[in-house]
């Protein structure tokens, strides 16, 4: 198939781990790429903008928007600065596709930016689904647009769809690494370094999702987005623990068949999917050897010692804002376990702790109410730490 079959396409988040798997996947299969957008490495995103060609990029620290259009200044290539630059760059950006890798809840309104302006998604932005799931959702449905997961296993999911239909669906069944601390009981735990939670054994990935891993917290905010994107409802959305991390996720259908999908674990094939779904091309990964695998092991997710799988599915249930709660409180304990200010256990009894007392955010719906709660949630989990 020709480079001018594929639409052309917005990378934000270009930087982090899977913005650059988006630049190297558009590379090798010659997808026109229009803009970038960056938080503040403007050295790497004049390298990406100068080997794309893109026409417009946006950096949302300011300082580095300044460094980065006098770097370009020889070029055409248009500078946008500041969160609502991006904005403003994606709205006037034509394009046809939109790769959001942006980190965290700053992820959430250029989603909304994409969709509303008319632009297909490939979503790799989690968080966006999991504090405005049906905000997101609904956008979509407005506009008639595409919203591709870029996640494993809700790429997997969304490959394994294609074997039925939705009133035939019975399960999802998302599978999970077990994180560096898989088998290990809460009392282990009490000392754990940084450095040791990083090591996951099989993703290379930011310190963000990668802490998020080792506490389950982000199958959690998995099962949450699932339940949105494919209109499943939390109670027939399992985890397994699988190893091996070969299988990435299945569907498992009313006839109880199960249907898997199955790769080398490397994000660069879930990147290229989602920019080229429906159409499959050549592989941009190595080919999986099941004899060098050898087995494939199942277990149950611990969640006495890991409670933040269970707690996303109570807030999902819970409804309105909670999610949001939850992914604010979040965010600003990991941080701060990075910044070797708390220890890792004290990540989930912020979490829960903050949470607990935010029953109020299930009544809040609109984007300006989520908002408030996600600051609210913010300001109680700093208060704590």
């Amino acid at each position: 198939m020709s480079a001018r079959s594929f639409p052309t396409t917005l990378i934000l988040g270009s930087t982090g781990s899977v913005g650059e798997q988006a630049v190297d996947v558009a590379k090798q299969h010659h997808i026109k790429v229009a803009a970038l957008s960056a938080h503040r490495n403007w050295r790497r995103t004049e390298q990406q903008a100068r080997e794309l060609g893109v026409r417009a990029v946006a950096m949302t620290d300011e300082a580095a928007a300044s460094e980065l259009r006098t770097a370009l200044a020889d070029t055409c290539v248009r500078v946008f600065g500041g969160e609502e630059g991006l904005l403003d760059m994606i709205r006037m950006t034509e394009a046809e596709f939109a790769v959001n890798s942006i980190l965290g809840e700053a992820g959430l309104r250029p989603t909304l930016a994409v969709l509303e302006s008319g632009k297909h998604l490939a979503l790799a932005n989690k968080e966006s689904l999991v504090v405005a799931g049906e905000l997101v959702m609904a956008a979509a449905r407005r506009a008639d647009l595409r919203i591709t997961p870029v996640d494993s296993e809700h790429c997997a999911i969304f490959q394994a769809l294609r074997s039925g239909q939705q009133s035939e669906i019975k399960r999802l069944i998302l599978t999970a690494s077990g994180g560096p601390f898989f088998g290990k009981k809460r009392t282990e735990l009490t000392n754990i370094s940084v450095d040791e939670t990083l090591a996951h054994p099989t993703w290379q990935m930011g310190a963000k999702i990668t802490v998020d891993s080792a506490t389950l917290m982000n199958k959690g905010f998995e099962v949450i987005e699932a339940a949105h994107l494919f209109g499943v409802s939390a109670d027939r959305i399992d985890v397994v623990v699988h190893r091996e991390s070969i299988i990435h996720s299945m569907v498992e259908y009313i006839d109880n068949s199960v249907i898997a999908q199955m790769s080398v674990p490397d994000m660069r094939l879930c990147v290229q999917y989602a920019l080229t779904a429906p159409v499959r091309t050549e592989a941009v990964i190595p080919p999986l050897d099941l004899v060098k695998v050898g087995r494939l092991t199942f277990a149950e997710p611990d969640t006495e010692t890991f409670p933040l799988l269970a707690h996303a599915k109570r807030m999902l249930a819970a409804g309105g804002a909670c999610p949001a709660a939850l992914n604010a409180a979040n965010e600003i304990a990991v941080a701060a376990f990075l910044e070797r200010r708390i220890p890792l256990l004290a990540i989930a009894e912020t979490v829960m702790r903050v949470t607990g007392d935010m029953p109020h955010a299930a009544s809040a719906h609109t984007l300006s109410e989520i908002l408030d709660i996600d600051r609210e949630a913010r300001e109680r989990a700093k208060a704590l730490l």
